[in-house]
């Protein structure tokens, strides 16, 4: 079984799965506007160009998401995509660039578990937890 976060955005999609895709070192798989789907007589003009479905792959993960229409959009509440980068300065880089814009919950700081560990909801309005991949402490 494989579980994939499906994150939907207020009109920017494509904005953010780019960013991330730069941010994160991953590849846009696939995406696709309402425009280019076969259900584009179902949206107005004004939604041709916002995002139907997007994939991207970061290493063997996957995160999906699309454009939700503003009437069934909702900021996203109750969870955070937790990144487990296995370098210091990927850590760092991620955690600044998704501050960049964005708000921070928690500072990049060592914990009790890990080395670096920050949360912050970056300027798309997702929630993520960055954790460096360390080993517990016995």
């Amino acid at each position: 079984m494989k579980i994939t976060p499906y994150l939907n955005f207020p009109g920017t999609c494509a904005e953010a799965f780019k960013f991330y895709a730069e941010t994160l070192g991953g590849e846009i798989t696939f995406i696709q506007t309402h425009g280019e789907s076969p259900m584009k007589d179902m949206f107005g003009p004004e939604w041709k160009d916002k995002i139907m479905h997007a994939t991207l792959q970061v290493g063997d993960h996957e995160i999906a998401g699309s454009d939700a229409p503003l009437h069934m959009f909702a900021k996203p509440a109750g969870f955070m995509v937790t990144i487990n980068p296995k370098a210091p300065e990927d850590a760092r880089r991620i955690y600044a660039a998704f501050a960049d814009g964005g708000e921070v919950k928690m500072e990049l700081q060592e914990t009790f578990w890990t080395p670096l560990f920050a949360m912050v909801t970056d300027r798309y309005g997702t929630p993520w937890m960055i954790s460096l991949e360390a080993e517990l402490p016995k």
